[in-house]
């Protein structure tokens, strides 16, 4: 089962990317995109039988390594078809 991972800075943590891309935007003519965040998707298989195994799975690999879970959120879904 195919699992995606969506792993961003938690509100409040400083993005540097983010504003390195929000400031880029602005200086090629978008000043009107702000609050820019950047975030990782990872995605993967699990050889199980149900979505919701899947998450499980997924939510524990977050924890162990995929996310800093001290500075970082992450959303689990299931990708479109």
């Amino acid at each position: 089962m195919k699992v995606q991972v969506l792993v961003r800075l938690k509100e409040g943590v400083l993005d540097v990317q983010g504003k390195a891309v929000e400031h880029g935007l602005a200086g090629l003519g978008y000043e009107d995109i702000g609050s820019v965040r950047v975030g990782r998707l990872v995605e993967f298989d699990v050889d199980c039988g149900s979505f919701a195994e899947a998450k499980d799975r997924a939510s524990k690999a977050c924890e162990a390594l995929l996310a800093n879970t001290i500075i970082e959120d992450f959303e689990i879904r299931e990708p479109a078809a």
